[in-house]
């Protein structure tokens, strides 16, 4: 039986691949003027623990960079969740 651990890590790093394609996604259909996925949709998967691949589709697409609940709110909820980690594991 996997620890608590491994399922949190593989749990962290599928969310975060989640999210990354999502931002992508979310990039191409403003590009081609399709429905898009809503902001409160994103900032969700970014607080189920996607603010690492959030932070990186943003770099990388150049999405929502104008938005600053995105700009700043996305590092730091990644810092808040970053700060938790730290205070549950030790």
């Amino acid at each position: 039986m996997p620890s608590y651990a491994t399922i949190t890590l593989i749990y962290l790093a599928a969310i975060n691949v989640v999210t990354f394609f999502v931002y992508g996604i979310d990039k191409w259909k403003a590009k081609h003027k399709q429905w898009r996925i809503s902001e409160a949709a994103l900032l969700l998967l970014v607080a189920l623990g996607g603010s690492i691949g959030a932070w990186i589709g943003i770099k990388v697409w150049h999405h929502k960079t104008q938005h600053k609940k995105f700009r700043y709110g996305v590092p730091l909820i990644l810092i808040v969740q970053i700060v938790a980690v730290i205070f549950i594991a030790f």
